[in-house]
Order: structure tokens, then sequence, then C-alpha cells
């Protein structure tokens, strides 16, 4: 993959997609595709097919998908299933039908089980029940990590799968119905503040642990992956996190510093927990020669000037 290659990066509207396409432009690649959803809806098979027949590009990054916290996931089952089905099954169709020479999907680490040893290794794949409440994402990306791998077995293809920890950076969504855990506190603890409230009500119980992993030092780990290995090395997946984890309590604690909110933190036991810990063993990845740059403290800082500076324009709906 050179400077000149032609590069498309699916979902680059999104937080993991706009971060790959900022890395991409960083490292001086001059040949860029991109396409809103509005111009081109990633789960019309024939739109897919006719717009890599077009373009023909040689390298694909697929960070497209419908993505959502634990409350839409576990209120859109449908369309959480469905969506991601489709876009991964045309994307990778079309890039096999059309000879991309490799490609890189973006999966979820929700894709482990739920009572996975942890840290979660990629061989705990499959080999327990998943959280109910994002079932239906999870069983999408599993099919798109398996489509992957059939497809390399079959046909030779060059489809590389990530399992990246959870995301956080400049581009989320703050949406209040659809966002995750961490947009969602920045959110809620600027609002609080602005509004002088003397509290901020968050769902669950606080213990559940959570590793949190920087959208740009994602974005340059799949540049990484993609300009020096194969998938013939590193198997149907591989993890991309920090290894270090923290727990909602603590998370909420440093949103709180990060925003100068006073009040205090009240946590809604009524409100589902989801996986109790959700930590991923990352030693292939960094064994490889790649590490993550951004402190998570230093990370949540960078988060909220986000927020605070960003157009909240839209350009679409598939982009993690």
């Amino acid at each position: 993959m050179n400077r000149d290659s032609k590069i498309y990066v699916a979902g680059h509207c999104g937080l993991a997609g706009s971060a790959i396409l900022r890395r991409l432009q960083a490292g001086g690649h001059r040949n860029l595709i991109v396409r809103p959803h509005a111009k081109l809806d990633l789960t019309d098979q024939h739109a897919v097919h006719a717009f890599f027949a077009a373009e023909k590009p040689e390298y694909v990054f697929v960070a497209a998908a419908r993505v959502g916290g634990i409350q839409a996931n576990n209120t859109y089952r449908a369309e959480f299933i469905y969506q991601n089905i489709m876009i991964g099954a045309n994307v990778l169709d079309a890039a096999y039908r059309n000879k991309v020479k490799k490609l890189l999907s973006l999966s979820s680490n929700c894709i482990y089980p739920r009572n996975a040893p942890q840290p979660m290794q990629e061989d705990h794949l499959l080999t327990g029940l998943l959280e109910p409440t994002n079932e239906p994402y999870a069983i999408a990306k599993i099919a798109c990590l398996k489509m992957c791998d059939a497809y390399n077995r079959q046909y030779g293809t060059n489809f590389l799968n990530v399992i990246p920890a959870n995301l956080y950076g400049p581009g989320d969504s703050y949406d209040p119905h659809n966002s995750h855990v961490l947009p969602a506190l920045i959110r809620k603890m600027h609002e609080a503040k602005i509004l002088h409230k003397p509290e901020v009500i968050i769902w669950g119980s606080g213990t559940p642990r959570r590793e949190f992993l920087y959208s740009d030092d994602l974005a340059d780990a799949c540049v990484f992956l993609m300009e020096r290995h194969d998938a013939s090395e590193l198997g149907e997946g591989i993890n991309i996190g920090t290894g270090k984890d923290w727990t909602i309590r603590e998370i909420a604690e440093m949103v709180q510093k990060a925003v100068g909110f006073s009040g205090q933190l009240a946590f809604d036991v009524s409100k589902l927990d989801g996986m109790p810990r959700k930590v991923m063993a990352s030693d292939r990845l960094l064994a490889l020669g790649w590490k993550p740059r951004t402190e998570f403290h230093e990370g949540v800082r960078l988060a909220y000037r986000d927020f605070l500076d960003r157009d909240n324009s839209s350009c679409g709906t598939h982009g993690p």
C-alpha cells in the first residue's frame, strides 16, 4: 500500500473511519475514496457492487457499521443484526469480485462470550454464550469475521479482521439515545455543569470494568497492519487494545474531572450493567511492534475538547 494506491474507507464519517482517514491523509496517501451514506447505502447490494465495479479500489478499510450503546443495542435489535450483516456481506463480496488486493474489517470486542476469561484472547471466540444486550450486533460481527476467513480460505483473498477495544475520541457520537458509555457521560456531565444540576445519574452499578482505545491509536494500528502484515499471519482476527481497564465509576470520575462538574454521581442499579468485565489481551499485536500512544486520562480530556469544538452535523449512519 503506497501513497498512490487507491484506498476506499467505508464509514469515513464515523469515529473509527474518520480516524483512519486522518491517519492515511497524514501519511501522504493521495488517492482516497469516500462516500457518505446519502450517496452510498452499504446495505444495498446492487449499489455496493456498482460502486466497486466503477471505482476499483485496491485497498479497503471497512469501518462502516450500525452502532450504539447498551440502550440502542437492546432496543434496535433487528436493525443491528440486519444492517451489520448486510454491510459486511455486501462490501466483502464486492471486494472479492473486484479483485481488491487487501481489506481490513473492524469487528468489536462484544464478539467474545459474556463470561470469557479475562483478559480476552482471540481463541476465546465462540467458546460461550454472548452478552444478551448486544447479542444481535455481536452475531453480525462474528458473521463478518467468519466471512473474511471463509473467503481467504476458499478464494485466496487477503482480508484482515481486527477486534478493537471500546473506542472513543474525535468524531464520536454524543446522541443521548444511541451513544456509548464514555461520550454519554461527557454529554451528561457537561449539561449538568451548564444547568447547575446537583447530580448526574449513571446507568447501572458502576462496577463493570471496561477498556478504552483512543480512535487515533486504533487508526494507527489498522494502517500498521495493512502496510506490514497479511491475513495468513494474523489468523481469523487480532485484538487491538491497551490491556488496561477501569470500572464505570472510575471512568465517570475521570469524565467529571475533565468536564469540571462539581455535583454528585448517583448510580441507578435498576438499569442494565452489561458484561461484568471487558478487557482484551493484545499481546500478539504488541509483539509485532505496535503500541498505543494515548493515555486514558489525556484521551478523556481530548474527547471533551472535541465535544466542545466539533460541528454536530452528520454525514450518514454507517460509521462507528
